[in-house]
């Protein structure tokens, strides 16, 4: 039986997760349209679509081989700055007027170019990153959580301002400003679409990559990520295939990408709608591509130091996830740090804990670099 505590702690998840009710259970699609202009697909044809399954499976595997080329791009050459008014851009079916109120009238600067990895949709294909810049060499690319509206981690990125740290806050694939306007929440991020799922992580991963190429052109040398639950999976992608992300902070830290779709409390509409035709062990290796536990042996390429926070009573990112991630950590011997928070994956965000977990993230970038 869980203690008093972690009951206590249960139950808040539970409310928290229940906040958001607009999520729609959709049937499994293999979508193998979505690898059309993917690299990695030599003999991989599309017509082979009368065995979907199959040919995702080998896909997958061969692009495990060769996930440098699966993870290239070309540079964008339309970077621009671009100062206009904040917006939230709520995944909520009932905005919170009070957030809305909060940002009216306020102004911020936002990278924008357009994304290498292109889409159905004109609105995901243009890049958005908020600007908080300061001077230095140092600089992260930060990424939020699955679902985040445009305002979650402001507070966090002019906190790390104040370390002397730049700040590009990036607006992940199908999130806030690049949300397709037939969907009101990130679904297509995470969904029951195999092969838009998969495209979606290739594209946050390479948007990462052309982030860092931009800093890079603003003088920023010394470079690192920051990325929450979802944006720790993009995060810990990019840092295996990019050698100059010397600083990675995972918040919330899981092992292979199904697992969390399968298991986690605010996935259970995902489960739902796939598992009446595809169970976890097939749904793993749909999804290996996008898995960290896939990618440790390219992670271990190049020096840097890690910090990995987890949640002890986590019901979306398992604890035992997790640890997983910190053994395989162990075993591959990687500079690292390790935090647990007493909470919960929804109770990071509320008081006292989002303190303790920017306090720990604060803590590791001013003496990581």
């Amino acid at each position: 039986m869980p203690s008093r505590y972690a009951q206590w702690m249960y139950d808040w998840e539970h409310r928290l997760t229940s906040v958001d009710n607009n999520r729609v259970v959709r049937p499994l699609e293999w979508g193998v349209e979505w690898a059309r202009d993917w690299p990695c697909r030599n003999g991989f044809r599309l017509g082979q679509a009368d065995d979907p399954e199959k040919f995702f499976l080998d896909l997958n595997r061969h692009i495990l081989r060769a996930s440098d080329e699966f993870y290239s791009y070309s540079r964008p050459s339309d970077y621009r700055l671009e100062n206009r008014e904040v917006q939230v851009f709520s995944t909520r079916q009932v905005p919170d007027p009070k957030l809305e109120a909060k940002v009216k009238g306020t102004f911020g600067d936002f990278l924008r170019f357009t994304s290498p990895v292109k889409t159905p949709y004109p609105e995901n294909n243009l890049v958005n990153a908020r600007w908080f810049p300061v001077q230095g060499r140092r600089a992260i690319v930060l990424l939020p959580h699955w679902n985040s509206d445009a305002i979650s981690y402001v507070s966090l990125c002019r906190i790390f301002n104040l370390l002397g740290v730049a700040v590009l806050r990036l607006s992940m694939p199908y999130h806030d400003i690049r949300m397709p306007a037939e969907i009101g929440r990130a679904d297509y991020a995470v969904s029951a679409n195999i092969g838009r799922t998969l495209d979606a992580a290739r594209q946050g991963v390479i948007d990462i990559r052309c982030c860092l190429d931009w800093l890079e052109q603003r003088g920023y040398t010394r470079l690192g990520i920051v990325g929450t639950s979802l944006g720790s999976c993009y995060a810990f992608l990019a840092a295996a295939h990019d050698p100059r992300i010397r600083v990675a902070a995972f918040n919330h830290a899981s092992t292979y990408f199904a697992d969390v779709v399968w298991h986690g409390q605010s996935t259970r509409h995902i489960r739902q709608g796939i598992e009446q035709k595809i169970d976890l062990e097939e749904l793993r290796q749909a999804w290996l591509a996008i898995s960290p536990m896939s990618f440790f042996e390219q992670f271990s390429r190049w020096p840097k130091k890690s910090l990995i926070v987890y949640a002890k009573y986590d019901l979306t990112f398992l604890p035992e996830f997790s640890r997983q991630v910190v053994e395989e950590f162990e075993r591959h011997r990687l500079d690292h740090e390790v935090a647990v928070l007493p909470c919960g994956h929804y109770t990071t965000g509320e008081t006292p804990y989002k303190y303790m977990d920017g306090w720990r993230l604060a803590s590791f970038l001013r003496t990581a670099f």
